[in-house]
């Protein structure tokens, strides 16, 4: 999440934002020449505002099939985590996977939009591909590849590997476009990061922007339970991102009192200092070298392979790579094993950080087997499919309408000292919603943004920027 002063709104220009169409064609997607008339996509793919009675999509803290979900709010104000398991996703062994953690303003409603958007986008982008190449003669994929789909020069499993990453540009690229030109949700200032995966059979496909991160649970030779980080935190201190963002004429430098942690700058303004390179929404940046790019990489899973884990970095910040799998490996059921990290993570702020304010965690354990416990072990731990929902803000009543919020009046009682840039990019980097009646709530709207009132340890960002009509030049 990280803390953020609130500003009255700053509207981005652009017309009323489209709700995306998806055309009725088959979703035969995981078949190779074969059509399907069971399914239609557009019977899989509904209207946004019909996704909370999608059935097997869990974004509420709880659990599906293989996995279970869980976020607790921080001590910085409200939750801006999201996070959503969408099993049955396509036919055959699809299951889509996202934690979504927000800042600025407005980075709970941005967080949450993603998380109902993205994956519809993602759906209508493989359409896309896959009409275009039924269109030229070829066969669709398969998670299981055939000797028969080999093209002279490109195997079918790399058609595979591009059709999906050709899936996450489009579908990111079109989510921050409607971001932008969203008539009732101001990005200016605020965004979300995105963490999202596809599990299609053996193949995983990821791709992510910002500071969230997946690690997965394997085991070695030895049997022994190891964690491999599947993505890299997308920091403004790595000479790449870096790079980009000086090339654009962003400032990438850290404050004196935090000098470990490098931020993005205005080229004439000490705001907002994002601390990451890339992110959904900060439109105030996407001049400046941020992006909303994300990074797509494909793995191959194995029997070793026995689950992902993916979390915002209010978990991150507090627990190593090992230890989160350990946490999750040895937690007395599967369907604990996401309320247990979190909790961890939670003590560990406590004993770690105790003058700073906790962040919101958020938390995905996907089991790769597909198994969860029995439904009586799963209730022995607190929850039951009648109050899964009220855990989580994020229900049925969410919808584009939520975006009519009143903002409490801008606080600017941080002041920024820049400091000296950074050096030596890229230390420490890659390592290998909310309780509404948690007793830590922060009551009442005007104290959404306290994190800059407190000691905290990292906010996403810094100050908001102070624009005025006309802008210095680079």
């Amino acid at each position: 999440m990280g803390g953020c002063v609130s500003t009255s709104s700053r509207s981005t220009s652009g017309s009323m934002g489209r709700r995306e169409e998806v055309s009725p064609r088959c979703c035969d997607i995981g078949f190779c020449g074969q059509k399907r008339t069971k399914r239609t996509f557009s019977d899989h793919v509904i209207a946004l505002h019909h996704l909370p009675s999608v059935p097997n999509r869990v974004f509420t803290n709880g659990k599906s099939r293989s996995s279970c979900i869980f976020t607790q709010q921080g001590r910085k104000g409200i939750n801006q985590d999201a996070m959503i398991v969408w099993e049955d996703f396509m036919p055959e062994d699809v299951t889509f996977c996202g934690v979504f953690d927000g800042h600025g303003p407005h980075g709970h409603l941005v967080a949450r939009k993603v998380r109902d958007a993205l994956p519809l986008k993602l759906l209508s982008s493989m359409d896309s591909c896959q009409s275009r190449q039924n269109g030229s003669g070829q066969t669709c994929f398969k998670g299981s590849l055939e000797a028969a789909d080999l093209e002279k020069d490109v195997s079918a499993e790399e058609r595979l590997i591009s059709l999906w990453r050709e899936a996450f540009m489009k579908s990111y690229k079109a989510m921050d476009k409607e971001l932008r030109s969203h008539p009732n949700l101001d990005c200016f200032c605020s965004g979300s990061t995105a963490v999202t995966i596809v599990k299609q059979g053996s193949n995983l496909f990821m791709g992510y922007i910002g500071d969230s991160r997946a690690v997965m649970g394997s085991k070695d030779n030895n049997d022994s339970m190891v964690a491999i980080q599947l993505t890299v935190d997308l920091k403004p201190d790595l000479p790449r991102e870096a790079e980009r963002i000086k090339r654009c004429k962003g400032r990438v430098f850290a404050l004196q009192d935090e000098p470990e942690v490098c931020r993005v700058w205005l080229p004439f303004d000490d705001a907002p200092g994002l601390a990451m390179a890339r992110a959904f929404g900060d439109f105030c940046l996407k001049e400046y070298g941020v992006i909303s790019m994300p990074e797509f990489s494909h793995r191959l899973l194995t029997e070793k392979d026995q689950f992902i884990v993916l979390a915002s970095d209010g978990v991150w910040d507090v627990l190593s790579n090992e230890e989160v799998v350990e946490i999750v490996s040895s937690a007395p059921s599967r369907s604990s094993a996401a309320r247990m990290l979190v909790d961890s993570a939670a003590r560990e702020w406590k004993l770690k950080y105790p003058t700073s304010k906790m962040d919101d965690c958020a938390v995905v354990c996907f089991f790769l087997d597909g198994k969860m416990d029995s439904e009586s072990d799963y209730e022995e731990q607190g929850f039951s499919s009648a109050t899964i929902q009220s855990y989580h803000s994020g229900n049925a009543g969410e919808s584009d309408d939520s975006c009519h919020r009143s903002e409490p009046s801008l606080q600017r009682n941080f002041t920024v000292r820049p400091s000296e840039e950074c050096e030596g990019f890229g230390n420490g980097r890659p390592h290998p919603e909310e309780f509404e009646g948690n007793e830590d709530t922060v009551a009442g709207e005007d104290q959404n943004w306290l994190g800059l009132e407190g000691v905290t340890r990292v906010n996403s960002l810094i100050q908001l920027p102070r624009f005025s009509e006309e802008r210095p030049n680079p």
